[in-house]
């Protein structure tokens, strides 16, 4: 083995390999565009859709090909839109694309003032 078979991640499934591009994808999606990172970008969807592609089929898992199929839709539509100027709005999670606009609001409920039973303690 020479020092370049380490230099890269070896997924051991189709999945894996899903959630590594997943996890690259969301850090570079808001990176200004260059022709680097759209040849990077473009050699991730045609690594889905190649030998990815062939690993979920033979794997025979219909559901990880349709997550597939969407994943690259997105992706492509994030090209799109760089391409055009436009800022791309969302990341990937469980590849599909999930926007989070609108306020966020903290759900943890302070109930210290409703009863003995449902009295939370101050640390």
């Amino acid at each position: 083995m020479s020092t370049d078979d380490h230099r890269y991640v070896q997924p051991h499934s189709a999945k894996e390999a899903m959630e590594l591009i997943q996890h690259l994808f969301n850090k570079y999606r808001n990176a200004p565009l260059t022709n680097e990172l759209l040849a990077y970008h473009n050699n991730l969807i045609y690594r889905l859709q190649s030998d990815i592609m062939q690993a979920a089929q033979q794997e025979g898992n219909p559901d990880l090909v349709d997550q597939l199929n969407s994943m690259t839709d997105v992706m492509r539509s994030w090209t799109n839109l760089k391409l055009t100027g436009h800022p791309f709005q969302g990341k990937l999670r469980r590849f599909k694309l999930v926007t989070d606009d609108g306020p966020k609001f903290k759900r943890r409920v302070h109930k210290i003032h409703h009863g003995n039973s449902h009295r939370a303690s101050r640390h």
